[in-house]
């Protein structure tokens, strides 16, 4: 492994630039880091569902899948840092599209849209899959600018699914259940 960073702030970021991993520097708005960013951003709020689940909790699958996806998305940053970089493989999907079929398979039939809560766990789920969501839509953006892995693109299309199917999982466990949208309400 590389160089540890022994001092934390470089002042080399002032300009409003950052290095990339192959060392070339671009604009901290740049497409490339709003999508790396985007992908540290919701390795983050992955880590906010991991804590309100524990390790030795009722329900260590979900753990152990998430603390795999944390890894996942931790590749997944450094292939983006570094242009023409490929981390992310076709096996870390069909193991995401193994675990959401699994997970789906023990919830009840969806016959209705519902509404992010369920709980604090699940509540966190559902923005990690929002996140999940926006970090995928930066990728087609860069995608249109410079050569980006398909599978990357791919990973996180399915983790966005994994992550609504671990919500509806952590919402049935927590006892509160799911909100179902009501299209007919009173207001």
């Amino acid at each position: 492994m590389g160089h540890r960073l022994s001092k934390i702030y470089t002042r080399t970021g002032d300009d409003g630039s950052t290095g990339l991993g192959d060392g070339s520097r671009v604009s901290k708005d740049h497409l490339r880091v709003e999508a790396y960013g985007t992908v540290d951003e919701l390795n983050s709020v992955v880590g906010m569902v991991l804590a309100e689940l524990s390790e030795a909790g009722p329900d260590q699958e979900v753990f152990h899948c998430l603390v795999s996806v944390q890894h996942d998305l931790f590749d997944l940053g450094g292939e983006l840092s570094i242009p023409e970089m490929q981390l992310v493989k076709a096996d870390a999907i069909e193991r995401l599209e193994s675990t959401l079929d699994r997970f789906n398979a023990e919830l009840k039939p969806l016959k209705e849209f519902i509404l992010p809560g369920g709980g604090r766990a699940a509540s966190c789920c559902h923005l990690a899959r929002t996140v999940a969501r926006r970090a995928e839509r930066r990728l087609i953006s860069l995608s249109a600018q410079d050569a980006v892995n398909e599978e990357a693109r791919r990973y996180l299309n399915r983790l966005s699914d994994l992550l609504f199917v671990i919500a509806r999982r952590l919402a049935v466990a927590s006892g509160e259940g799911e909100r179902l949208w009501q299209q007919d309400r009173q207001r």
